[in-house]
Order: C-alpha cells, then sequence, then structure tokens
C-alpha cells in the first residue's frame, strides 16, 4: 500500500484528490493539510511514501516545503502539482530532489500513476512542463536591470537604490524604464512580478 500525504490549501480541491485516491486499491491517503508550513511535520508523524503538493500554499510554498521534508524525511518523495509551469520553478524542483512534477490538470489515472511511479523511486516531469523548461531562452534582463529590480522588489526607492548603488537617480529610473518595457509590463512592480515568478531575481 503507498501511503500518501496531499498538500492543496483549496478545501475541495483536497477532498475531492483524496475521494480519487481512495478508489485506487494500492493508495492510501494517510494525511491532509492546507498550510505548506504543515508538510513537514504531518509527513514525519504519519510517514507517507509520497506527498502530493500544490506549489503555491500559504505560510510556506510547495518547493521551500519539499526541500525541508528531502532534509528531514528522505524516504519521502515529493509529487508537485502546478498549475503553471514555469522553468525556474522547475530548476527550483530538481534542486530540492523533488520526484515528480505534474500539472494540475492531469487526470486522475495519470496521477495515480504517477504516485506509483515516484513511490518505486522513479522520477518523471510533465512532457508541457519538460518542454518549457527547455525552449526557455532564459532573462532579457541585464544584470544591473535584475539588480535594480530586486532592490524594488524588498521595497527600495528608486533615490534608495540609487544610493545603495552608487548611481543616479536618473539611472535608475532608466534602468527601471528598460526593465519595464523588455518584460512588457505595467509597470515596474508589475516588472518585478513577472521576473521573479519567472525566476530571474
Amino acid at each position: 500500500m503507498i501511503r500518501v500525504l496531499l498538500a492543496e490549501d483549496v478545501r475541495i480541491l483536497r477532498e475531492a484528490l483524496a475521494g480519487l485516491l481512495g478508489l485506487e486499491d494500492d493508495i492510501k491517503v494517510v494525511a491532509e493539510v492546507e498550510r505548506g508550513d504543515s508538510i513537514v511535520p504531518a509527513a514525519l508523524e504519519h510517514r507517507p511514501d509520497v506527498a502530493v503538493i500544490d506549489i503555491e500554499m500559504p505560510e510556506m510554498d510547495g518547493l521551500d516545503a519539499a526541500a525541508e521534508l528531502y532534509e528531514r524525511l528522505p524516504s519521502c518523495k515529493a509529487l508537485i502539482l502546478t498549475a503553471v509551469g514555469r522553468p525556474a520553478n522547475l530548476r527550483r524542483g530538481m534542486r530540492a530532489q523533488v520526484a515528480g512534477f505534474m500539472l494540475k490538470d492531469t487526470g486522475p489515472r495519470e496521477l495515480s500513476n504517477a504516485i506509483r511511479t515516484v513511490a518505486k523511486g522513479g522520477r518523471l516531469i510533465d512532457p508541457h512542463l519538460a518542454y518549457a523548461a527547455l525552449t526557455d531562452e532564459g532573462s532579457p534582463l541585464t544584470e544591473r536591470e535584475a539588480e535594480v529590480l530586486r532592490l524594488t522588489a524588498r521595497g527600495a526607492t528608486p533615490r534608495e537604490v540609487a544610493a545603495r548603488l552608487h548611481l543616479s537617480y536618473g539611472t535608475v529610473r532608466n534602468y527601471l524604464a528598460s526593465a519595464v518595457t523588455k518584460l512588457d509590463a505595467r509597470n515596474r512592480m508589475d516588472a518585478v512580478r513577472i521576473a521573479t515568478e519567472a525566476g530571474w531575481l
């Protein structure tokens, strides 16, 4: 019997997943959590073979939780579910020793088979996610544009960024404008969001 922990913050999805997996003869859901920081404590208590983890969780994201899970309970394999395939998340997952990545629109049979695969020590990546990672062209930002956006993301004003990087205020504004244009963003905070989600900051 494959013991599974489900980590999903949307209750109806979590309960639906538990119900579907409960129909499988060889899979048993032993724990359900709704917060990222609850994953490792629940895994240590229930000792699942596989943790099916939503990537976007409150308190701690699924990839950070998977990395901690690997350190604390390496026998439990992490299978990440994501609505959007971002190459940066795939790379983070590989560093965290995640055993599998599946899109959330995966069918119940594919998910059950994925759980069986990772429980046996296999690895798998949804083909769409793999293709996105292979075709990722990387960041269009220069190193300085990324640095300016990174400081902006931490709440620094353009004048504070200028002082910290020993640049003129006008130069910082030019870097921000260039980043906004390259990322096709609405404003600098939108540029921060786009670059962060892409893993470029």
